[in-house]
């Protein structure tokens, strides 16, 4: 392709005004101050370091920021041929109007000086954003970070969930939690979901888009059990980062998963940077000790891109080796995004491979092109227009030279993977969230949030997770009532496109009769909320709620304008704090649905029954108050009372009648004479009452058939041991009748068919037979 096509694209793409979906920009200090700021990034400290450069004299205890260029400056001649010297002096010239091509001893103080000047201007953050033609960039803020004091329009924040995940055993993080969310970790699963959901609360009302965490080679998401979660959540509180690995792992699995299904909630990507293995060079410099692990899979991560479809996950691979299969992953998973080319992989010779291989195989809508990873402003335009040269070969040799596209669909496809499919992936919050600003908590534990004054708030407990108090099914039907005169009363500001007028909605609702046959629980009565949110956030889209399965509708009729909203509310106060009687300890309500027509406000209860949970915490066993059951093997006491004199006495001395226990059952015969149905080809059978009993074994207690041989009186069932004869004619039986069953393999008995049991238990006897040729028995 000619290098006209190549710069025309080049030039189309960068006018492109550019938001960079990953640094770790402080938004305090965005720009440099001095060059020391540009030269102690890791990438040339690190690079430094391997060509020779010792670690104290890049990381000695309070050097100066000029004698720290100086002494780099000194040692960046073996660094001239890597892209990331480039990047340096892309910089210098574009914001500093530094016109070589060399930084050395010759004129590095030159342009320090000249740096330092620019950069001490208070405009200087927005002069390079400018200058770089980027609207905004992504943050990477800690999970405690209160996101205050800068523009989240320009400064877009992402919560960063390592720590979280990773890191709860330590102490001060659990502190940090605590401090930023109000809530303490008391080891239950509900002040830890809590806490992670109060966080998402507070970023997604200060304007955060996106979710991030950079994930070890080892990691391999799946859920977590309750029981197993509380416990593990209940070795870290106790033994902080002495717990075992096992809970730490565990705990951090159900944190990741937790955290996944907030994603899922607040409508936030989740960005998951694979592959990163800390601290491989424990002698390197600060950030320069990390390395990729070519161990790592996306296979590890199926289950939870199977789990969530919903939720979009932007993935960065460490390695470009990896590549081909994120390539792969994307191609399948409609939830699985290619994201930019991190750290190891962003050099323009790999950007080039996997780059081309994303645009010959991905989706144009799922792929994110670049993003800078940068932590100072000035390195987002020469990081950004590596990859923009880079894009501009692709676009030019292959979708306009081999694919014969036109240069303008060329570039709008450089412009999709640019910036279009950022503002698609990443969009504003288009809802206002709820936080924490003028409320105070009623109940840190269920997120429930009301007025300072007003008690209990009907809005608040709607976006709640669980409500707690002691209502019975009497008090049920007034509170949900109440809940319709307030859903009513606040339609409008609840952001109904079509609202109607308080005078022309109807309220359904039913007695507490109705609703005896429902589950109250005395003890923490709750009422799924979360689906009472969802019912409210439906209301804006769509007239009716669909209806769950298994709940009670609210018949009556009465027009709104019959009811005293006050009242009802101050009621369903009272109803709150005062409990009354409860026919069951043991009943729950739950308010499974509210939704609003254009004249009808219609709550639904559900009356499911109340579950137990298959793995029950130590708090939960404890509430059930029942006495604790041991479970106590008997089966070695049996075994060492196992004689004949104790088989003797619990044997019933009566025989089983085979006829009274088939009853009526087997009557089928219309006589009343049971029907005996052939078995193994008899041509007949002649019922009669001895042929009907079954006898117990004397040894064992089994029931058996008295079967008659031959009208002998002994009980013959195999041949005798010892008897060649009986041996021989057995053979010859076996070849004449092969495939009849043969059920026996021992006679027992003498010929007055009597068993002697003295000598069957008589250890001294271990012949065969005694001195009359007699059988005794055969030892097992």
């Amino acid at each position: 392709m000619s290098d006209s096509a190549r710069d025309s694209i080049y030039e189309a793409i960068a006018s492109i005004r550019l938001i960079d979906p990953h640094t770790h920009i402080n938004p305090h200090a965005a720009g440099s101050t001095t060059l020391a700021d540009l030269l102690g990034y890791h990438y040339y400290t690190e690079l430094a370091h391997s060509a020779g450069m010792p670690k104290d004299q890049i990381e000695e205890s309070g050097i100066g920021p000029r004698e720290l260029v100086r002494r780099l400056v000194e040692n960046l001649l073996p660094l001239e041929n890597t892209a990331q010297y480039r990047w340096l002096v892309e910089i210098c010239r574009m914001f500093f109007g530094f016109d070589g091509d060399r930084i050395d001893a010759s004129n590095w103080e030159s342009l320090y000086d000249s740096a330092e000047s620019q950069m001490a201007s208070a405009e200087w953050p927005q002069i390079v954003l400018d200058q770089s033609n980027v609207e905004a960039v992504f943050l990477t803020n800690d999970f405690d970070d209160d996101l205050a004091g800068f523009d989240t329009d320009t400064y877009i924040p992402c919560l960063r969930t390592d720590d979280l995940v990773f890191h709860l055993s330590k102490p001060e993080v659990r502190a940090r939690l605590a401090a930023c969310t109000g809530i303490e970790l008391d080891g239950s699963l509900a002040s830890l979901r809590a806490s992670l959901r109060q966080r998402f609360q507070h970023f997604v009302s200060r304007g955060a888009r996106a979710c991030a965490i950079s994930l070890p080679p080892t990691f391999s998401p799946a859920p977590v059990g309750d029981g197993r979660a509380t416990s593990a959540l209940d070795a870290v509180l106790r033994r902080g980062v002495l717990a075992d690995d096992s809970h730490k792992q565990a705990l951090s699995r159900r944190v990741f998963w937790t955290i996944t299904e907030l994603c899922d909630e607040f409508g936030l990507p989740f960005d998951l940077m694979i592959g990163v293995n800390r601290g491989v060079y424990e002698g390197g410099v600060f950030q320069g000790q990390d390395l990729y692990d070519s161990r790592v899979s996306l296979i590890q991560y199926r289950e939870l891109f199977n789990a969530f479809p919903k939720v979009k996950f932007p993935i960065s691979v460490l390695a470009s080796v990896t590549n081909q299969e994120l390539v792969s992953y994307a191609w399948i998973f409609p939830n699985v995004i290619t994201n930019g080319h991190w750290w190891y992989s962003n050099t323009p010779s790999f950007i080039a491979r996997d780059a081309a291989a994303r645009l010959e195989a991905v989706p144009q809508t799922k792929q994110i092109g670049y993003y800078s990873d940068a932590y100072k402003l000035e390195f987002v335009w020469p990081k950004f227009d590596m990859y923009r040269h880079v894009l501009s070969d692709i676009l030019a040799d292959h979708f306009v030279g081999k694919c014969r596209w036109s240069e303008e669909r060329a570039i709008e496809l450089g412009r999709r993977v640019l910036r279009g499919n950022v503002d698609d992936i990443f969009p504003r919050p288009s809802g206002v969230v709820e936080t924490d600003d003028d409320l105070s908590r009623v109940d840190p534990l269920a997120d429930t949030w009301a007025e300072e004054g007003s008690g209990p708030d009907l809005i608040g407990a709607m976006n709640s997770e669980e409500v707690s108090s002691s209502w019975d099914a009497t008090t049920a039907g007034a509170t949900a009532a109440g809940m319709a005169g307030g859903i009513a009363a606040t339609a409008g500001a609840l952001g109904r496109d079509d609202e109607a007028d308080a005078d022309d909605l109807v309220i359904e609702e039913v007695s507490g009769d109705e609703l005896t046959s429902g589950e109250f629980n005395n003890e923490s009565d709750a009422f799924d909320s979360n689906l009472i949110e969802s019912g409210v956030e439906e209301m804006s889209d769509s007239d009716t709620v669909s209806m769950s399965d298994d709940t009670v509708s609210f018949e009556d009729a009465t027009d709104v304008s019959d009811v005293n909203v006050d009242e009802l509310d101050a009621e369903f106060d009272d109803q709150l704090s005062e409990p009354a009687a409860s026919d069951s300890d043991n009943d729950v309500v739950k308010f499974e649905t509210v939704s609003v027509t254009d004249d009808t406000v219609r709550i639904e209860v559900s009356q499911d029954e109340l579950g137990l949970d298959p793995s029950p915490n130590d708090d939960e066993i404890k509430s059930t108050e029942l006495a604790d059951v041991e479970l106590t093997d008997r089966s070695v006491e049996r075994a060492q009372a196992l004689d004949v004199d104790s088989i003797s006495d619990q044997l019933d001395s009566e025989p089983l009648d085979l006829e009274a226990m088939l009853g009526d059952e087997a009557s089928d015969s219309g006589d009343g004479t049971p029907r005996i149905h052939m078995m193994r080809g008899e041509e007949s059978f002649e019922t009669d009452e001895d042929s009907l009993q079954l006898t117990p074994d004397p040894v064992t207690g089994e029931l058996t058939f008295q079967i008659d041989n031959g009208g002998g009186d002994d009980l013959v069932l195999a041949p005798e041991i010892g008897d060649s004869d009986n041996h021989q004619d057995n053979d010859r039986a076996d070849e004449s009748d092969a495939g009849e069953d043969l059920d026996a393999t021992l006679e027992i008995g003498d010929e007055e068919g009597q068993v002697d049991f003295g000598n069957l238990f008589d250890d001294d006897d271990a012949e065969e037979g005694d001195s009359d040729g007699e059988p005794r028995t055969a030892k097992e």
